[in-house]
């Protein structure tokens, strides 16, 4: 059997549940994915992806600007008195 060496890192509980869930559908294990980024990485001569900004269509990016500044308290948040009330004006804002 082949020497190992240990790395520990930190992540959030339901992180790690869904990547196992994730790579076990692979019939891996979280192990046995980190050696693939790890071997991948250093065939690569780098990160294995792009690391970049996501970027957003312009609607989604609005709301994200809105939602910055609901909560800055810049403007105020909308509020409804029902639920009903609320998909009520989804819905014409659907139309």
């Amino acid at each position: 059997m082949a020497k190992t060496a240990n790395i520990n890192i930190r992540i959030e509980p339901e992180t790690k549940a869904t990547a196992e869930k994730l790579f076990s559908s692979f019939g891996i294990t979280i192990t046995d994915a980190i050696n693939i980024f790890l071997r991948k990485s250093i065939m690569e001569g780098g990160l294995p992806f792009d690391v970049k900004q996501p970027s957003f269509n312009s609607e989604t990016s609005t709301a994200i600007k809105e939602a910055k500044m609901i909560m800055s308290g810049k403007i105020p948040a909308k509020r409804y008195s029902s639920a009903k009330e609320l998909f009520d004006e989804l819905d014409r804002e659907d139309g």
